[in-house]
């Protein structure tokens, strides 16, 4: 009987040990960017009644440094230039005041292109500037 318990329970361990190894595999290979060159972009506006607040977050999601990364906001605004974002680097932008608030066109040396809306939280009842 014990020997047969043992077996039972190092063919569980093993299973166990397999389903470990399996999921640290598939972690590690989601998280890590596949792309040599990319970034996320998000330009997100708050529109109240007496005040709009902006700003944009661009992001390299890529494995590689992205240089001259040019942000236009559109409208005749002069653009914001990054020289040098790192892998995994964000950098918080405003947007001049003389942007048309509509989308954000970044462009990187390495020609990366993203062009994005603003996005907005949804409004809730009783929350200002709803």
């Amino acid at each position: 009987m014990s020997v047969f318990y043992n077996v039972k329970k190092g063919a569980t361990a093993g299973i166990a040990s397999g389903i470990i190894i399996a999921i640290a595999v598939i972690v590690f290979f989601a998280t890590k960017p596949a792309e040599k060159y990319s970034l996320s972009l998000d330009p997100f506006i708050d529109q109240q009644s007496l005040v709009t607040n902006t700003h944009v977050t661009v992001q390299n999601t890529g494995i590689e440094p992205l240089t001259n990364v040019r942000v236009n906001y559109g409208g005749g605004s002069k653009p914001d230039i990054i020289p040098v974002l790192n892998p995994g680097e964000k950098q918080f932008l405003s947007p001049p005041a003389n942007s048309d608030l509509q989308e954000v066109t970044v462009t990187t040396d390495q020609g990366v292109n993203v062009t994005k809306p603003y996005r907005s939280a949804p409004k809730m009842v009783g929350m200002m500037g709803s």
